[in-house]
């Protein structure tokens, strides 16, 4: 395994997007739909501890994602627990492969909320293929590469990027494990709803280790 972001992850703030944060109550004020005022409660976190980098959120049942239609309307179950582990840094910052890979297979997933420049890479684990996905990145991150590219654990693979080509986020990775990809290509769920949140978890597991 080698480091995925230049930081000692073991310092990292861990950041709660929950409905239990106080913070993010409908009369605290924050507009989580102005991602500039969004990103500046981040990352104002993280000066105020003195932090480099947050962390968190992996089968966390967030408030977050209704700032987006794209995790669910009116006529559908809301989709708000989080399947894979956030890392939130500044945009600029390199991404590097934790693990020996090749490239499965990338896409700018654009809609507001999504995961903006996403690649997901593929590894052989015991005998057994284990995906990784690297979300919100920069756009120039998905230049040159192709579906069968090699990745040695340590080769920078991307950079975090800044709002709003990463979808529209406070600049972070969404670092997220899958043990099938059901089918899909440049993009995997990052998100469930309650219903399915077991049978997710199952595909998802997770990543903590690989960090």
């Amino acid at each position: 395994m080698a480091a995925i972001l230049p930081f000692d992850l073991s310092r990292a703030l861990p950041l709660d997007f929950s409905a239990t944060n106080p913070d993010l109550l409908p009369d605290s004020g924050l507009d989580l739909t102005n991602t500039a005022l969004f990103s500046a409660y981040v990352f104002g976190k993280l000066q105020a501890a003195g932090a480099q980098v947050g962390i968190g959120g992996y089968n966390e049942h967030r408030v977050i994602y209704r700032r987006s239609a794209h995790f669910g309307d009116v006529q559908a179950e809301p989709r708000e627990i989080h399947l894979g582990i956030d890392l939130w840094a500044e945009a600029g910052t390199p991404v590097y492969a934790p693990k020996a890979g090749v490239v499965h297979s990338f896409a700018d997933n654009a809609n507001f909320g999504d995961y903006g420049p996403t690649i997901i890479l593929q590894h052989d684990v015991e005998g057994a293929p284990v995906f990784s996905l690297y979300g919100h990145l920069s756009r120039a991150s998905l230049e040159g590469l192709y579906e069968g590219k090699v990745f040695n654990a340590g080769d920078k693979l991307a950079e975090i990027g800044p709002f709003p080509e990463n979808g529209d986020w406070p600049p972070h990775l969404h670092f997220q494990l899958m043990t099938d990809m059901l089918g899909h290509r440049g993009d995997f769920p990052g998100v469930c709803s309650l219903t399915d949140r077991a049978r997710f978890l199952q595909l998802c597991p997770d990543p903590a280790g690989w960090l």
